[in-house]
Formats: C-alpha cells, structure tokens, sequence
C-alpha cells in the first residue's frame, strides 16, 4: 500500500495598501483617492484640452455668425426688391391717376413697412442661432488612438523600464468635418482663428475681427431657406 505524499499548501498572503491620500486601512474603503483621480483627471483635461476646446467654440462661432449673417442678408435683398416694386406700383398708380408724384404719407408707409419688415427679418434670423450652432458642433470630430498603439501599449512615463523617458505628447485629433482642425487652420495662418464674415451693418457681438484671417471657406452642406416671408402680400418677381 502506497502512501500519499504530503504537499504543504501554499500560503496566500493578501496585503492591500492604505488609502495613499488619509492613509486609512482598506477595509474601511474611503473614497479619498477615487475623489482625487476626478481633480487628478479635470486638472489634465483643463491643461491639455481646453486649448482644443476654445480653437473649437472659436470655428463654430465664426461659421454659425457667418450663416446667419448670409441668412439675413437674403431675407432683406428680397424685402427689399419687395419694397422697390412696391413703390413702383405707387408711382405708376399716382402718375396715371393723378399724373403727380405718390404722396408722402404714402411712401412714408412703406418706408415703416420695409423698416418693421428688416427687423423681423433680423430678428428670426438671430433666432436660429441655436440650431446652426448645433449644427456645427455636431461636424467636429475627436479621433482616439487605437490600443494596440505603442505610444498606449508602452507610454515614454512607464515605470516599467525602470527610468523615467522623453516625456511626448500624444494628442487626441480635433477634426472638422474629417480633417484635423488645427493642422488645416494653422497651415494657412498661424494666427488664423477665423472666416472673415459677409460685410454688412449690423452683427451679433463677437472676438475682434483678426485681418490675418484667410479669405477662404469651407462651404456646408446647411443652406438657407429659398422663400422668406412676403413684405406687402405681393409675390416676388
């Protein structure tokens, strides 16, 4: 009869390190470095994003002030093509009936009615702000680099290797509508922030106009519509 041979079992030894921030036992289970890694993780984010966020806020502002600018500016010409045959209409009527020029309360009338129109007109097109700048922001991208990357899979801060390396930035890509935001502005200019906006009297308030800013735009997709309201009830020619 054989015997079994006795094999000593090993010994598990489970040692879980105190909190690194109040050095409170683990079993106790504070929430001290979880609240750290959230100010950790803002602190990095506000460092190392939010000059990507502001390049950002500064394109979509721009294009969204630009389209309504272009906006108004098609509601008012067709206002005011509008208002022109209206008081075409006055003077052929007053010259055939009482061969004399309209009279001033009448012209006076339509001058109001073209003022009240264009006010309307701003006033519907400052209104849509919320949707075009939507619009906008949804054309920004962020590109993540894929894991299997060696600057994920093996990062110059590795403590792995024993030495501290090269520190390098690995950016996460802002692009816009496909291409990388800040490679297709700054290429251009490097002061760049901006489409120079339609000229025009009057704007929403907005940064100082940058004279360095390139002359060309990128067109989108997002047009405006072909029939604004009528200003006196007559079709437009």
């Amino acid at each position: 009869m054989y015997t079994r041979e006795h094999k000593p079992r090993k010994s598990i030894i489970r040692m879980d390190p105190d909190c690194a921030i109040c050095h409170a036992p683990a079993s106790l289970a504070c929430d001290c470095e979880a609240k750290g890694l959230e100010i950790a993780i803002e602190q990095a984010e506000n460092r190392m994003m939010q000059s990507v966020y502001n390049d950002i806020r500064t394109w979509v502002r721009a294009h969204a002030q630009d389209y309504i600018l272009e906006y108004f500016r098609l509601l008012t010409e067709r206002r005011k093509a509008a208002h022109t045959s209206h008081l075409e209409r006055l003077t052929a009527h007053a010259y055939h009936y009482y061969h004399a020029p309209p009279h001033p309360n009448e012209i006076a009338a339509a001058q109001a009615t073209l003022k009240r129109g264009i006010d309307e007109d701003w006033q519907s097109s400052v209104q849509r702000y919320p949707e075009v700048l939507e619009y906008f922001y949804s054309l920004v991208e962020l590109t993540l680099p894929p894991d299997n990357e060696p600057a994920v899979k093996d990062p110059p801060l590795s403590a792995l290797s024993g030495s501290r390396k090269v520190s390098r930035r690995t950016q996460t890509a802002a692009t816009i509508a496909g291409e990388p935001f800040q490679e297709r502005e700054r290429s251009v200019n490097p002061l760049a922030r901006r489409t120079p906006p339609p000229q025009i009297e009057r704007r929403t308030p907005g940064p100082p106009h940058n004279p360095l800013a390139p002359t060309s735009r990128r067109h989108s997709t997002f047009r405006p519509p072909t029939a604004p309201p009528t200003a006196y009830g007559y079709p437009f020619p």
